[in-house]
C-alpha cells in the first residue's frame, strides 16, 4: 500500500522483454494487448465465460485440448487448426461460452501476463473496459504498472496508445502521478490520436498485419471505449472476472 504522504505512480513497459526493469513488489500489473488478445479476455467474460487459463505455449495448450479443454489459440494472427476459438473478441459473442473455462494462448498477450505471472497483481485491460478498470485501480492506492504486450517483444503502438489512455485518465483524477517517461510518451501519443484511433493506426504494422487477413472489422470493435464493465484478475491460476470473486457467497 501507498503511505499517506504521497499519490501512487504509473509506470508502462512496452514489451514483456523489459518486464524485469519495471518490475516493483506491490504494484498492479495491467497487461494489455490491445489487438487483440486482452479484448478478446474482456469480451469473454463480458458474456459470461466462467475463467480463462492463459498459457504460453501451443504444445501446453494442445494437452489441455486434449484433456477435453475448450482451447483458443492463434499465432501471427491466425487461428490454429485443431482449436475451438481464434483471437478474435467476436468469436466470444456467443451464449456457448457462459459458465465455461477457456485455455488461451496467443503470439502476445499470453506472453505479457506470463512475464509477470507468479510475481504480480495481474489485470486485463482494454478499450472496452477502460473506464471500470481505472475506477477500480483508483480505488486500490497502489503502484501501477501498465505492461504492454507489443509484437514479438517489439513495441507497437495500439498498445501504447491504450497505456496512454488508461495513464491520463488516472492522473487526471488527480490521484495518480508519474515521472515515467514512457507513460509521458504514451499519454501524448494517445492525445494525438484518440480524435480517431482507427486512422491513426492506419501506418501500423498491426493493422496492416489484420487487413491482409481481412479482420479490420475486429480492429474496430478493439478501439471502442466502455462498453464493458467487467474487469479479469488473474489468481495465480486462471483469470476470472473480478466482479464474481467480489460477490457475497
Amino acid at each position: 500500500m501507498i503511505q499517506n504522504d504521497r499519490k501512487p505512480t504509473i509506470q508502462t513497459c512496452y514489451s514483456p522483454a523489459l518486464y524485469d526493469l519495471f518490475h516493483e513488489e506491490n504494484a498492479i500489473v495491467v497487461a494489455v494487448d490491445i489487438l487483440r488478445a486482452t479484448s478478446a479476455i474482456c469480451t469473454a467474460f463480458e458474456h459470461g465465460v466462467k475463467s480463462m487459463i492463459p498459457v504460453a505455449g501451443l504444445e501446453e495448450a494442445f494437452e489441455y485440448k486434449r484433456n477435453g479443454y475448450l482451447v483458443a489459440a492463434e499465432r501471427n494472427a491466425v487461428k490454429q487448426d485443431g482449436v475451438d476459438f481464434g483471437n478474435s473478441p467476436l468469436h466470444y459473442i456467443s451464449p456457448e461460452i457462459k459458465g465455461k473455462t477457456i485455455v488461451i494462448s496467443t503470439t502476445n498477450g499470453t506472453q505479457a501476463i506470463e512475464a509477470a505471472k507468479g510475481k504480480a497483481t495481474i489485470v486485463i485491460g482494454s478499450f472496452l473496459n477502460l473506464s471500470a478498470l481505472a475506477g477500480w485501480l483508483s480505488e486500490q492506492n497502489r503502484n501501477i504498472l501498465i505492461l504492454c504486450a507489443g509484437w514479438k517483444n517489439k513495441f507497437n503502438m495500439e498498445d501504447s496508445l491504450f497505456a496512454g489512455a488508461l495513464a491520463n485518465k488516472l492522473i487526471e483524477s488527480g490521484e495518480f502521478e508519474t515521472l515515467c517517461d514512457s507513460t509521458i510518451a504514451a499519454g501524448y501519443l494517445y492525445e494525438r490520436a484518440s480524435d480517431n484511433m482507427f486512422e491513426f493506426l492506419g501506418r501500423s504494422s498491426h493493422r496492416h498485419r489484420l487487413k491482409d487477413l481481412d479482420l479490420e472489422e475486429d480492429i474496430k470493435f478493439c478501439l471502442q471505449q466502455d462498453i464493458f464493465t467487467s474487469i479479469p484478475v488473474f489468481n495465480g491460476k486462471e483469470l476470472v472476472n473480478l466482479k464474481a470473486i467480489q460477490e457475497p457467497v
